[in-house]
């Protein structure tokens, strides 16, 4: 009976030990580091599918990157130049936050108000975010479309 109660507290123990308490820190560990801008898509905010415009960066445009710290700590780095002469052309750093219940993303760059976003995406390669600040319609159908921004590694 001992025996029993024993592998009956162990086996409790074991299980509440295996809670959603650090997907925030895996989740963080997966957004750590340097991303690249692959995409820029603007969505229609009635369906949330239909494409209305992509944009994809080219030349030194497609250098610039955004940095994320396990520390809450961003970093955007842009570049700009002609052909293979690209040099840093503006850089900002802040902090973030990120809730995994709601998926929300809010960067603070210094000297900036925050931006919020949603994360859609998130794998070790790859990150897509939606935009939930300043969306306007760009389609003529009266309801505010959202931009969303596709990362690579």
């Amino acid at each position: 009976m001992k025996k029993q109660l024993l592998l009956f507290a162990f086996s409790a123990l074991a299980l509440t030990s295996c809670s959603d308490d650090d997907i925030q820190g895996y989740e963080m560990d997966m957004m750590k580091g340097d991303w690249k801008i692959s995409k820029r898509e603007v969505i229609s905010g009635k369906d949330d599918k239909t494409v209305i415009s992509t944009y994809t960066p080219t030349g030194c445009e497609a250098k610039n990157n955004t940095y994320f710290g396990t520390d809450y700590s961003t970093a955007f780095t842009s570049y700009s130049g002609v052909g293979a002469s690209c040099n840093v052309n503006g850089f900002s750093s802040g902090t973030y936050s990120y809730d995994t219940d709601t998926k929300n993303l809010v960067i603070n760059y210094n000297n900036d108000s925050p931006r919020k976003y949603q994360i859609v995406i998130l794998t070790s390669s790859e990150m897509r975010i939606k935009q939930m600040y300043d969306n306007i319609d760009q389609n003529g159908d009266l309801v505010p479309d959202a931009e969303y921004v596709s990362y690579k590694r």
